[in-house]
């Protein structure tokens, strides 16, 4: 009997990795890459939040090819689906996009296309889905994978909501019926916004994806600096050739005329980009500046999305952006090819103002969603005519008709006819609201990043929920390394500033941290709140005290703020006040200034003067000033707003008042108000 010999394993074959070497002609993955492509692969609904430049789109694209059918992607981005099919196309993949800037022809033939089975990748925008007959004309051949770019869009907590985006949920069903997965990809997804997007998209036992925050080639610093001394900054730090290729973000069309003129008169290859330039132009500036023909691109945040040059070195704002998702995907951009690069942040309380003026032109009040929506009734009308017969500007008409459509409120058809669906909706007011809240939050959350004196990537990553990696310094930013800085100024203090340092010192609390606000509110009201974080902050690079975040529920809302508390181990300085420096905001000069009084105004309130107060006054005086009114007016028997109107307690929480002649000031309180309720008031404020 002849035994016979057994026959060697067959040879794995690893299909992943041979469709990422033979068709994308890259050898390994990125980190995390495999493991999002061999979920999706399998069948698997993901949510991928990964930042800028980590190779999201090949966690699409890779699985597409092995799914054996076509890929539908929908994005909102009409540069990046031409970027993206340019790309699919190059390495020979059938790919076609339908989007508004196409013409009708060219839409036609490519759903003829996919039809036909002569497509791997479809790019579609999402309004694309509202067209009568569209969904069902593509789904006749189904896809075998569903990709959603730009995921965040989806929620109303994200920082770029796209109210078309909420017809995702609706659509999918029926797309997906053939069992196709889902994967779902954004660069900036705080961890609320994540649990928003699979809920909206109806994928709940989806596998989440969170990494690549960690960007250790990339330096932050942020710096005080006031608008008439940015320009010279940004020269300075430009004129350095390693500082280059740099994008520059300004807040206003204005300031990029302006500084792009400036840079190109000191000699540098430069141009401006922003939404009111042509779109040939703006086509024109971005070319040159990818491939190098153009140096410095000085640009709105309407600059940057689908760009992919791997060797920008800088990234420069001049003023904070609206929130840290926007911050850190356009800081994102610098970098990418792993060398050491530079995110520069130049900013100043002015800017907030700025973003409260974009705030309420975005976000009206709701008063003006509902002046519009008096005019939309429940059979619909044209959507021209809502806007005209609102008598509200067109500008403020449009943005509350789309927020009251992202609500559900209204819905607007493929012909632009107006529905009223308010009955279907009857908590679209309380959203609004807390849609509302958490926008100038976001706003917030920047101011305070700007503030921190701990590490700049830890925030950044721990922000975005990727706490597996949160624990380690970057070793490199402005506060881990201080003596590398580029921009940012510090000094020793003057004979008073140490004084004020010293005072500090004294008060601070040695066992359970208080809030920064009431140490200012009790022991330095004649310090404005710049100049005493000035102080604050000095104390805490120099290791005296620990600062930390807390904070507090506000009718629904969680209101943050800062705490502090003597340090567990202090240093061991014989002369502790020698080793403290002060910031000082960059072009300006002399000391920390104390509050001046200013005049009362007596001009009537209005809704921004009441938005502008309570994102400035205190919030834990705010709550005990709402406590102390909601008491008085049970005693008293009497609605809330007869003791007090929510403009005057603001006005309170915001000034501090220290005597009844400084309360009397107050915009709401009468000679007899004060009569009844000033002492107790101040009390409240003494607290």
């Amino acid at each position: 009997m002849t035994l016979s010999r057994p026959k060697p394993p067959l040879p794995i074959v690893d299909a992943a990795l041979t469709v990422l070497r033979q068709r994308f002609g890259l050898k390994e993955f990125r980190p995390h890459q495999r493991a999002v492509c061999d979920a999706v692969i399998a069948g698997s609904d993901a949510l991928l939040v990964m930042p800028t430049g980590g190779g999201k789109s090949l966690c699409y694209q890779l699985p597409g090819i092995l799914r054996g059918g076509p890929t539908l992607v929908i994005s909102p981005l009409i540069a990046l689906m031409e970027d993206q099919t340019a790309k699919l196309q190059a390495i020979g993949l059938r790919a076609e996009r339908i989007h508004s800037g196409r013409e009708r022809s060219q839409q036609q033939a490519a759903l003829r296309a996919w039809l036909a089975g002569e497509l791997d990748f479809l790019m579609v925008a999402p309004e694309r889905l509202r067209v009568p007959g569209f969904v069902p004309r593509l789904n006749q051949r189904p896809p075998a994978l569903i990709a959603i770019d730009e995921a965040h869009c989806i929620s109303m907590w994200g920082h770029d909501f796209r109210p078309d985006y909420r017809l995702l949920g609706e659509r999918l069903p029926e797309l997906r019926q053939s069992g196709a997965p889902i994967v779902a990809m954004t660069a900036t997804a705080t961890v609320r916004v994540q649990q928003d997007i699979i809920r909206q998209l109806g994928i709940p036992q989806a596998k989440k994806f969170i990494h690549g925050f960690r960007r250790d080639n990339l330096a932050i610093e942020i710096a005080q600096c006031p608008k008439p001394a940015r320009q010279e900054v940004a020269t300075r730090v430009l004129a350095d050739p390693t500082m280059r290729p740099a994008v520059v973000y300004a807040l206003s069309r204005q300031e990029v005329d302006d500084l792009s003129k400036h840079l190109r008169d000191q000699g540098l290859k430069c141009a401006g980009y922003h939404a009111g330039m042509d779109t040939e132009k703006r086509q024109k500036v971005q070319e040159s500046f990818a491939s190098g023909r153009l140096d410095v691109i000085v640009a709105t945040v309407a600059f940057g999305m689908g760009i992919d040059k791997a060797n920008i070195r800088t990234v420069l704002h001049l003023g904070l952006p609206g929130s840290i998702e926007n911050w850190y995907q356009e800081i994102g951009r610098a970098g990418r090819d792993g060398l050491p690069s530079h995110a520069i942040a130049l900013y100043s309380w002015q800017d907030r103002k700025f973003h409260e003026f974009l705030f309420d032109k975005s976000y009206p009040p709701l008063a003006d969603l509902l002046t519009l929506l008096r005019h939309v009734p429940t059979e619909g009308v044209a959507r021209d005519k809502v806007l005209k017969r609102s008598k509200l500007s067109l500008e403020i008409a449009e943005a509350a008709l789309d927020k009251l459509f992202g609500l559900g409120a209204v819905q607007i058809d493929f012909d632009d006819q107006v529905s009223d669906m308010t009955e279907n909706c009857p908590d679209w007011r309380t959203k609004y609201e807390e849609q509302r809240q958490h926008r100038l939050a976001q706003t917030e959350e920047v101011f305070l990043l700007a503030q921190d004196s701990h590490c700049r990537m830890q925030a950044l990553i721990a922000y975005f929920g990727d706490h597996t990696d949160a624990h380690r310094p970057c070793g490199i930013c402005d506060a881990c390394a201080p003596e590398a800085m580029l921009v940012r100024q510090t000094r020793p203090p003057n004979a008073q500033e140490r004084k004020e340092l010293q005072a500090l010192l004294d008060c601070a609390p040695t066992h359970r941290p208080v809030s920064i606000g009431k140490i200012q509110r009790d022991h330095f009201g004649h310090l404005d709140r710049k100049a005493f974080q000035v102080f604050v902050e000095a104390l805490e690079r120099g290791g005296w005290v620990r600062l930390e975040e807390a904070s507090f529920d506000k009718d629904g809302q969680e209101i943050r703020y800062r705490t502090l508390v003597l340090a567990d181990e202090l240093p061991t300085e014989s002369s502790w006040l020698d080793s403290l420096r002060l910031e000082t905001a960059l072009g300006a000069t002399g000391t920390a200034k104390s509050k001046t009084p200013k005049p009362a105004r007596r001009t009537r309130p209005t809704a921004v003067d009441a938005e502008q107060a309570e994102a400035e006054a205190n919030p834990e005086l705010v709550s005990e000033l709402k406590a102390w009114r909601k008491a008085r007016a049970q005693l008293e028997h009497v609605p809330a707003y007869q003791v007090m109107t929510d403009a005057t307690l603001l006005e309170i929480a915001t000034q501090q008042p220290k005597t009844l002649d400084q309360l009397l000031k107050v915009r709401g309180m009468g000679l007899r108000k004060v009569e009844k309720y000033g002492r107790e008031l101040l009390a409240e404020v003494k607290r």
